[in-house]
């Protein structure tokens, strides 16, 4: 019987090391710091340790304070630390920006197609009718969650809607990977690269459903995506580097190790709870820990990236700088691994 390889103290150390770094990081109401404060939550529900709730709570609330930007499907991604706040402390004012943010997604947000979420990163239409991977993290699983936690179908019903056709949009049925993006109004994937974090967006959070929605398998899109990520993982695990690690461009060994695709990628693995990823994943936890500096920087994360022209856009996107998605990606793994004997796997579907 496979094992995961691991020391828990050494675990909860490094954390706690990713934790306080990322808390002194100024980030704002936007996807950098949702993504960030989604691995300090995951972190929490593993651990149990209430000072990463408080100082979640705190920086949130003084973000309240200040006063909120409009909406995009980027920034929605600031709905799952509201989620987490509101369940674990019940106060009405996290419920309020969640029930906004619903609305915005439910009524506002610009769609095209089979009513798919366009990928939206500011107030203007900067990606008219593309759908991105990123928008199964930021906003599928946000309303997946809250339509859960909520009992409410109908948003239940459209996350699954999401996933169903970024599927379609995105997966190439040839060889199981994503594309990074998809253009309705061309009807092509543009320059047409598997880009790793795009990966990432997509097998984390298809593994997630099934631990979310309770009799996931009654549903035929679920069934879609249970597919969909066993082609995915199954494709995913040839791409690993000897380091444990995936490029920032799957398929295309002159690109870099990015750290940020890894641990999402990672994180699916142990979601999906096959055995059989039992040796991908420890080979991932020694490569994210030697890329754990002892201050708690996760490094060789690429910066925010659109959908490049070319193969060298990619390829020289930055990843000297410490990102919010690096931090909380990390976390989200490593909460993983502490909390994989309790997991349960989707019945093999």
């Amino acid at each position: 019987m496979g094992k995961l390889k691991f020391d828990r103290n050494c675990m909860e150390q490094t954390m706690d090391r990713i934790v306080e770094r990322t808390m002194r990081m100024d980030m704002t109401w936007d996807w950098p710091c949702g993504v960030a404060y989604y691995g300090i939550a995951e972190a929490y529900e593993a651990t149990g340790k209430q000072e990463y709730l408080d100082l979640m709570k705190e920086r949130v609330d003084e973000l309240i304070s200040l006063g909120l930007p409009d909406f995009t499907v980027n920034t929605c991604a600031m709905g799952h630390v509201l989620l987490t706040l509101y369940q674990h402390t019940g106060q009405e004012v996290y419920k309020d920006i969640i029930e906004a943010k619903l609305n915005y997604l439910e009524h506002e947000a610009l769609r095209f197609g089979d009513h798919v979420l366009q990928h939206t990163v500011s107030a203007d239409n900067d990606f008219p009718e593309q759908c991105w991977a990123d928008t199964l993290f930021m906003a599928a699983l946000f309303l997946l969650r809250a339509g859960v936690m909520l009992e409410r179908p109908e948003l239940t019903a459209d996350a699954l809607k999401q996933w169903y056709w970024h599927i379609q949009y995105l997966q190439d049925e040839k060889n199981g990977l994503w594309y990074h993006g998809y253009n309705h109004i061309t009807k092509d994937h543009m320059s047409g690269f598997y880009w790793g974090r795009a990966n990432c967006w997509a097998a984390y959070t298809m593994s997630q459903v099934a631990h979310i929605l309770p009799e996931c398998y009654l549903y035929p899109e679920y069934l879609e995506i249970a597919g969909s990520l066993n082609e995915q993982l199954s494709a995913l695990k040839l791409y690993q580097t000897d380091s444990g690690l995936w490029r920032t461009l799957l398929d295309d060994n002159d690109s870099y190790e990015e750290v940020s695709a890894s641990a999402g990628i990672a994180a699916a693995m142990l979601a999906k709870k096959n055995p059989l990823y039992l040796k991908y994943v420890n080979k991932t936890v020694q490569g994210l820990l030697a890329n754990v500096t002892e201050d708690g920087r996760v490094m060789n994360v690429s910066g925010g990236t659109a959908v490049m022209k070319d193969r060298e856009g990619y390829r020289n996107i930055s990843h000297k700088w410490i990102q919010g998605w690096g931090q909380g990606m990390a976390l989200t793994f490593f909460a993983g691994l502490l909390q994989y004997d309790s997991m349960k796997g989707d019945g093999a579907l």
